[in-house]
């Protein structure tokens, strides 16, 4: 069932993304329905890179969105350690363990989610290092830190899993790479289970987010029974949670 909050987000999502496709400012045919793919994400990455949170991280999580994917190849290349969530968590090991190590392949290639999906072990939350930076994409950011995404759930979803095994802490630096028109100067729509980002990165900018939002773990009651059996690892869970 769709609340008011679910509305009000879409609502943003759609005038965001008609704004990027009117600016001609993402590298797909169009930005909706999806983490736009945005220009300007290879010098986004690079700006990330010049912070001292970005080089004193030696474990990074990631999303597996093209827009993020400059930053996965630059930590990989970086020789940092990058879990990588399985499209839609899709799997009872929904991460997968990038180690520059004994990755057979480029750092470049290693980062496309197709490329990771064949060379890279998948593994389970409980196989994950505690993180010191959490990397995601966005649709749409405030500069206090509040973002939507496209509307799946799935990063607050691995963002959850981290929080309860204790695999994210307040030192962990949450950040999202995004394009400047990204970037609201509004207040924006956000439930409970919504976590908020520290660090806003663009092609132009850094902006620091004070006090973001962070949940302790799952909301079961914003988990709808479709969700739970969709995704292995909360089917997995969900008796223990009264489900």
């Amino acid at each position: 069932m769709r609340t008011h909050a679910d509305e009000a987000k879409q609502r943003v999502r759609e005038r965001v993304w008609d704004l990027l496709d009117a600016e001609n400012a993402v590298l797909n045919d169009t930005a909706h329905g999806r983490i736009p793919n945005f220009k300007g994400s290879d010098a986004a990455a690079d700006r990330l890179a010049d912070l001292k949170s970005w080089r004193d991280a030696r474990v990074i999580k990631a999303v597996p969105d093209k827009a993020q994917l400059p930053v996965r190849a630059r930590a990989l290349a970086e020789r940092k350690t990058v879990f990588m969530a399985v499209p839609k968590l899709a799997d009872p090991r929904p991460f997968f363990l990038l180690d520059p190590a004994v990755l057979p392949v480029s750092p470049q290639e290693a980062a496309s989610s197709k490329i990771a999906a064949t060379v890279a072990p998948r593994v389970d939350v409980a196989d994950l290092r505690p993180v010191d930076m959490v990397v995601v994409g966005s649709v749409a950011v405030n500069r206090v830190g509040v973002r939507i995404g496209k509307g799946a759930g799935y990063s607050d979803l691995e963002f959850a899993f981290l929080m309860e095994a204790g695999l994210i802490s307040d030192r962990t630096v949450v950040v999202s790479t995004v394009h400047s028109l990204q970037v609201l100067e509004e207040d924006l729509p956000a439930t409970d289970h919504d976590f908020g980002v520290d660090l806003i990165v663009t092609p132009d900018e850094v902006i620091s987010c004070e006090s973001p939002h962070r949940p302790a773990g799952l909301v079961w009651e914003h988990l709808d029974a479709e969700k739970i059996a969709a995704i292995p690892v909360l089917a997995a869970r969900a008796p223990a949670n009264g489900r």
